[in-house]
């Protein structure tokens, strides 16, 4: 059982940035593709980015790329998501998740993820 914990949100101004935290437990976090999705209001849960487990291979979301940045620190059990320029439409609630294969293959697929963290709300004003 790996349990996720989100940190990092708040609110925020157009143009500004946030640094998103998801801690896991267990001693298998450096094993595990993780991955980052939100969910804004009245919309179904879309994928954000993911990051591998060799803290190399990164993937986004089309309107995240340039602006979010994905990261991990396997000796903290944790990932990170850096994201700048914030705009209004990023307002949401964003969910960290682990995926447990070996080489996942489809990271924006929102049910290969096995584990979720509860979330953490971003809003950003105009």
């Amino acid at each position: 059982q790996v349990q996720l914990v989100e940190s990092g949100g708040g609110l925020v101004q157009a143009g500004g940035a946030l640094r998103l935290s998801c801690a896991a437990s267990g001693r298998t976090f450096s094993l595990y593709t993780m991955g980052w999705f939100r969910r804004a209001p009245g919309k179904e849960r879309e994928f954000v980015a993911a990051i591998r487990r060799n803290t190399v291979d990164t993937y986004y979301a089309d309107s995240m790329k340039g602006r979010f940045t994905v990261s991990r620190d396997n000796a903290k059990n944790t990932m990170y998501l850096q994201m700048n320029s914030l705009r209004p439409e990023d307002t949401a609630v964003y969910y960290c998740a682990a995926d447990t294969q070996a080489y996942p293959l489809r990271l924006g697929v929102e049910h290969e993820y096995d584990y979720w963290g509860q979330g953490t709300q971003v809003t950003v004003s105009s």
